[in-house]
C-alpha cells in the first residue's frame, strides 16, 4: 500500500456545515442505492468519495491510494468484508477510520473482532449519525476546531439507483439457482430493500436467506423473491 494518506487533512478549520472537508472516503459497496446513500452524505459533509463494488476492486483502489475512512460492506460478491477489514486493519500506513457496513446486524461482532473501529447500520441515510461515526473514530488532531452545526437532514438516494440493484440481481439469478448464487442475492437484496424501506421485499429476502443457512428447501421462497422483483421491475418499464 502507499506510504501516504491521499489527501492530507488542511491546515484551516472546515467549516461547520462540512466537518469533512478535505477527506476522502472509499466505500466499498456492491448496491448502487447503498453507494448513492453515502455518496450523498459525503457530499454533504465535504467529503470527496470513491466506490468500489467488489473486493478485487477495493484492492485496486487501495494500491493507488489510501483513503481517510472506508466504509466496507460485509456482503460483497467475491467474498466477505469481514477478510478485508482484517488486512486493512494490519496495514501500514493505517487508514484512520475503518467502518463496516450490513443490513444484518448479527455480523458485526465479528467485523470488530477483524479490526474495525465503528459499524454502521443499513440503511445509511441520517447525515447526523454518518457525521458522528467519523468524527468519533478520528485521531483527535484530525477532527474539526470548530464548533459544528449538527445536522438533522436525512438522505433520499435516486429511485433509479433501486432498479438498477433489483435489475442487476434478477440477471444473477437468470439461469444461475445454485445455492451459493441464491445465497448472495438474498443477501443482497435484504440489504437493498432495507436501504429502500421496501417491507415486503425485505421480508420473502429474509425468509429465503433463513430457509437457506437452515438446509430447508427455498424454491418456494424463491419464486415470492423473483415474483416480487418481476413487478418492481414491471412497474417501473411502465412508468
Amino acid at each position: 500500500m502507499p506510504a501516504s494518506l491521499d489527501h492530507p487533512r488542511p491546515l484551516s478549520a472546515p467549516l461547520t456545515t462540512q466537518p469533512l472537508g478535505g477527506f476522502t472516503v472509499l466505500v466499498i459497496e456492491d448496491s448502487r442505492f447503498a453507494s448513492e446513500a453515502v455518496r450523498l452524505l459525503c457530499l454533504k459533509s465535504g467529503a470527496r468519495i470513491r466506490r468500489a463494488d467488489s473486493l478485487s476492486s477495493a484492492q485496486r483502489h487501495l494500491m493507488v491510494y489510501v483513503p481517510t475512512v472506508v466504509i466496507v460492506d460485509l456482503g460483497l460478491p467475491d467474498g466477505s468484508g469481514t477478510d478485508l477489514i482484517a488486512q486493512l486493519a494490519k496495514a501500514t500506513p493505517r487508514i484512520p477510520v475503518i467502518l463496516a457496513t450490513s443490513g444484518d446486524d448479527t455480523l458485526f461482532d465479528a467485523a470488530r473482532a477483524a479490526g474495525a473501529d465503528g459499524v454502521l447500520a443499513k440503511p445509511i441515510e441520517s447525515l447526523a449519525v454518518f457525521q458522528k461515526a467519523v468524527l468519533e473514530l478520528l485521531p483527535a488532531d484530525q477532527r474539526p476546531v470548530a464548533l459544528r452545526v449538527v445536522p438533522s437532514e436525512v438522505v433520499a438516494p435516486d429511485p433509479i439507483a433501486f432498479h438498477d440493484d433489483l435489475a442487476h440481481i434478477a440477471e444473477v439469478l437468470k439461469g444461475h439457482e445454485d445455492e451459493s448464487t441464491v445465497d448472495y442475492a438474498a443477501r443482497f437484496l435484504a440489504g437493498v430493500a432495507r436501504s429502500a424501506h421496501d417491507d415486503a421485499l425485505l421480508r420473502a429476502a429474509e425468509r429465503l436467506s433463513r430457509s437457506y443457512a437452515r438446509g430447508l428447501s427455498f424454491g418456494a421462497d424463491l419464486d415470492r423473491v423473483s415474483g416480487l422483483l418481476r413487478e418492481r421491475l414491471e412497474n417501473r418499464a411502465a412508468i
